[in-house]
């Protein structure tokens, strides 16, 4: 039985004194301030509803909130215990507790906790009974005072000068990055419940299928349980999956507490990514019974597939390709940011920000190491919609204690994730970390020995081979073993100078794989005035909107660098300067962020298979800031949104670049299954029919079914249509280099707009 313990709590705070967190007294609380919380909840929430502050992503205001890093604070609420809560064994569940805390019920200590991204659970046994009533706090101590207790390496460095990231596990993104504001926050994140447990219990369970052979699927399964029975005898666990018309079953005698066994599932409905097939999920169950009965039960929805990951890092012949069912998928993927700075809004925003991966078309989803790990019902979500996973440990830029005490820190925490994550289907790959490697690249180093983090490639290898031992696992994104550079290694961050979006730098890159690349866009602007006050909204020459591009100007006194880039984005495609008008300024840069992305899917498309995917930056911000999302905090599209949403099409035709006086039209095919075409390709301004045909385009492959003549240098719009399965699809394509006349531009985006699957422009 669970009881839920969330809602209206009581939230007591004050500073910490000398830097060094002080011991819980129920009798001090008298002199703290106090004001009502919400569980699950941020503080921050709590005194911009309590009036204590104003809100932290509007204006300048997230600089307010600096004095709360040094503050304790006190989550108190009465516990009501129902008369039919089971007698026995209680236990306090809190799913995500930021950060540092000490858990007490009445006067007694009961736990205490390290680490916001994985659960705790505290045994309340004897101390909690049915119908009893009692006091529960949480006293989460200063995050900062107890980063500067620590001892420090002059090898550890944190992102953004911010040492104190290497030892707390906390969100790194929540110490300030490019992409999301410095607020440390705290607070009881995810939910928490009393829960009782019985002495007779499955701990564990794990289901893999490495293997197709002869029309069916080999299962690897494992258990763990526990029990207070005097022996072993009489134990049975069974293994039992249903899907449609599709049944299997497996039992034997459990002669100890952990078991590792296969079963052979001949013609299973297989699990594919979106594009490439369904994604039937088998609901599986796993019975623990004794002498007949069952005494606990594990249901699970599990997809039947392979997976693997070819990757070769030898010279002239790299490779980083995945392979479903033994077929090879081209990645067409996004990467995955925080939903909120605040993570406790993180389950309100899912379903809608999901919808978004799913409108558009992506096939595998990067959840990026600066983040905290995804709860369940991402992962349920990615399993039914066919969306592969990779999966980043929440490490980012950072380089983390090499020490011993660190270890189990680790341990802990990535036992915890892997145990409860491995079993979806669509989880595809565990990274160590986002940018480590690449980030120690630029340290000037003289040995490999000096900048390998032996926390990705000993603690971290242990526990996957440990807990997955059936799934890939990288040290780095990107990985850079000794002896190679960030730009000759398979999988790469394309960002560049972010420059002329098709220069020699991402026109030739040598990726076999992209795991970034993005450009900066504009949000629209009703959405910035929903953050920035009137006097700061124009000109972007202010702290506001440094603020939220987001520059620290409290560290790095340099004003609107990232700001400064979209708008030499904007001077280079258009030789036009902001001016005065924000709207028209807003427009020309998503224009010229939605070419710039269009550009690096097409590229990779025509490449495919000598490139195997792209994971593009990123779909939705998690504040309202100036960046390289696709849609913004207020989920408005931006241009970017609807181009690669069409670029991303399983079936898609489109130009490759100019090579001397022709270019290539490029039919793609991301299905198994061929595909029947007829097209044309029209001058966008006058309707004149520059090539037409019909094409039956090979499963999986590409094909270059024309040569367009054209001089590089004019500038055009080109038109292209096709239909397939009765049903009509467009794309575009324009000619030529910068700059290009603004105006002229607008006319092509009015002709761009009303193409099939037609879009307005959210300002």
């Amino acid at each position: 039985m669970n009881l839920s313990l969330n809602g209206n709590w009581t939230l007591y705070y004050t500073p910490e004194k000398g830097g060094k967190a002080a011991l819980f007294s129920r009798a001090s609380l008298a002199d703290w301030e106090k004001i009502p919380a919400v569980v699950p909840g941020n503080v921050e929430l709590d005194l911009v509803r309590a009036g204590r502050e104003e809100d932290p992503f509007y204006g300048e205001n997230l600089y307010r909130f600096a004095k709360y890093e040094y503050h304790q604070w006190v989550f108190a609420k009465e516990l009501v215990v129902p008369q039919d809560f089971p007698a026995g064994n209680a236990a306090l569940r809190f799913e995500g507790i930021d950060t540092i805390a000490d858990i007490y019920v009445d006067d007694s200590h009961v736990g205490h906790s390290e680490n916001m991204f994985i659960a705790h659970e505290f045994d309340v046994t004897g101390l909690v009974t049915p119908g009893s009533r009692h006091m529960v706090y949480v006293h989460i101590h200063s995050a900062m005072n107890f980063a500067r207790s620590k001892t420090y390496t002059v090898a550890m460095r944190g992102t953004a000068h911010r040492n104190e990231i290497c030892y707390l596990r906390k969100a790194p993104h929540c110490f300030g990055w490019d992409i999301m504001p410095r607020l440390l926050s705290a607070g009881i994140w995810r939910n928490v419940s009393l829960t009782s447990f019985s002495d007779t219990r499955i701990l564990e369970t794990y289901y893999a299928t490495p293997k197709l052979e002869r029309g069916g699927i080999h299962l690897q399964y494992a258990y763990r349980f526990t029990t207070n029975a005097d022996t072993l005898e009489g134990f049975v666990v069974e293994v039992e999956g249903f899907c449609g018309d599709s049944h299997f079953f497996h039992s034997l005698p459990a002669h100890f507490i952990s078991g590792n066994h296969n079963t052979f599932i001949p013609h299973p409905r297989l699990w594919w990514p979106v594009g490439y097939g369904e994604h039937p999920l088998y609901e599986v169950h796993m019975r623990l019974k004794h002498f007949g009965k069952v005494v606990d039960e594990r249901v699970e929805h599990i997809g039947l597939r392979t997976l693997r990951l070819e990757r070769s890092f030898q010279r002239h012949h790299q490779q980083f390709q995945f392979f479903v069912n033994e077929t090879p998928i081209f990645v067409k993927g996004t990467n995955w940011v925080p939903l909120d700075a605040m993570h406790s809004r993180d389950a309100q925003r899912l379903e809608r920000a999901f919808a978004l991966c799913v409108d558009s078309g992506v096939n595998m989803i990067r959840c990026w190491g600066g983040n905290v790990y995804e709860d369940t019902p991402f992962f349920n979500l990615c399993d039914q919609n066919g969306i592969l996973v990779w999966q980043d440990c929440a490490m980012g830029n950072t380089n983390y204690p090499q020490t011993a005490d660190f270890v189990p820190v680790m341990e802990e925490e990535l036992g915890a994730v892997i145990r409860k994550l491995r079993n979806h289907p669509s989880l595809a790959i565990w990274s160590s970390d986002n940018e480590v490697d690449l980030k120690n690249m630029g340290f000037l180093y003289p040995t490999y020995d000096s900048r390998i983090n032996r926390v990705s490639h000993d603690t971290m290898r242990r526990l996957m081979q440990a807990h997955d031992p059936y799934r890939f696992y990288l040290c780095s994104s990107p990985e850079i073993p000794e002896g190679f550079h960030t730009d000759d290694v398979p999988e790469q961050h394309t960002w560049g100078p972010r420059a002329w979006f098709k220069d020699d730098f991402y026109k030739h890159s040598s990726a076999h794989f992209i795991g970034e690349a993005g450009y900066h866009g504009c949000p629209a602007p009703s959405s910035i005035r929903m953050f920035l006050p009137p006097e700061k909204q124009w000109p972007m020459e202010n702290t506001a909107w440094a603020a939220h591009s987001t520059e620290d100007i409290r560290i790095e006194p340099v004003l609107n660098s990232r700001n400064h880039l979209m708008a030499d984005q904007v001077r280079l495609m258009f030789n036009q300067e902001p001016g005065d008008d924000l709207e028209h300024f807003a427009l020309l840069s998503q224009i010229v962020q939605a070419e710039a992305m269009k550009f690096f899917m097409e590229r990779t498309r025509a490449l495919k298979w000598r490139r195997t995917g792209i994971i593009w930056w990123n779909m939705i911000d998690g504040w309202p800031q100036i960046s390289d999302s696709v849609v913004d905090y207020y989920f408005r599209k931006k241009l970017a949104y609807h181009y690669l949403k069409r670029s991303m099409r399983p079936v898609l035709l489109f130009l490759g670049e100019v090579n001397g006086w022709s270019q290539p039209l490029i039919a793609s095919n991301d299905t198994l299954r061929d595909a029947n075409i007829a097209y044309t390709l029209t001058d966008g301004d006058t309707g004149e029919i520059l090539h037409q045909g019909e094409e039956i385009l090979a499963a999986n492959e590409n094909a270059t079914i024309a040569e367009i003549p054209c001089v590089g240098s004019r500038q055009r719009l080109y038109v292209l249509r096709w239909t397939l399965d009765g049903v009509e699809y467009g794309n575009h394509y324009i000619t030529g280099m910068p700059p290009y006349d603004p105006e002229t531009m607008l006319r092509w985006l009015k002709i761009i707009q009303k193409l099939p699957e037609p879009f307005e422009p959210e300002l």
